[in-house]
């Protein structure tokens, strides 16, 4: 619509309308993406999908390498709170 031609009520009634329309519907997809169930949801997927691969496979690779890390900061604190206590 050019800015010469005047808008009628009707039409920007409709213009209204239209533009509650999409708030309305932003504002529900915003509180479905940040109801805390949902939220909760996606972090769940989010830790399947590191041990798992597409085909429902463990990625045993990293399985390895969380558990050789959690040995070694394990180890790490064996090793100073014996050192720690020979003083």
């Amino acid at each position: 619509m050019s800015d010469t031609q005047a808008r009628t009520a009707e039409q920007i009634e409709a213009d209204i309308a239209a533009a509650r329309a999409r708030l309305a519907s932003t504002v529900d997809e915003l509180v479905d993406r940040a109801h805390p169930k949902n939220v909760a949801k996606r972090q769940v997927e989010q830790a399947k999908a590191q041990v798992f691969d597409e085909r429902g496979q463990l990625r045993t690779q990293k399985i390895v390498a969380v558990g050789g890390a959690v040995v070694g900061v394990v180890a790490v604190l064996l090793l100073i709170r014996r050192l720690v206590g020979r003083r």
